[in-house]
């Protein structure tokens, strides 16, 4: 059985709408889920999104009002936390936003 947790990072209403939105349009199979992860390592670390199928060391979450499961690497996690994706309608797209306490 899988466990499915509350994730630490935001996702605003915006990036959700998008990816709800890319779901039906892409016509992502049922047995895929959202990915938000890291790429590289050390200082050339980038955020990056998609869609994948569970792997080992994933961990799986339930965010409100997704349409879809998120899906984490274990590794990953502690580089997510006060994370916050958003969606900017003008240019960019798919933005992280990481505020410093």
């Amino acid at each position: 059985m899988t466990e499915i947790k509350i994730i630490p990072i935001n996702i605003t209403d915006n990036a959700k709408e998008q990816v709800n939105k890319a779901l039906t349009i892409k016509g992502i199979p049922e047995n895929y889920f959202l990915r938000i992860g890291l790429r590289g390592g050390a200082c050339s670390a980038t955020y990056f999104i998609g869609f994948d199928k569970m792997e080992d060391l994933d961990d799986l979450y339930e965010i409100e009002n997704l349409n879809i499961g998120l899906l984490i690497k274990r590794p990953h996690l502690m580089y997510l936390i006060g994370v916050e994706l958003d969606f900017e309608e003008e240019g960019n797209g798919y933005v992280f936003n990481r505020f410093e306490s």
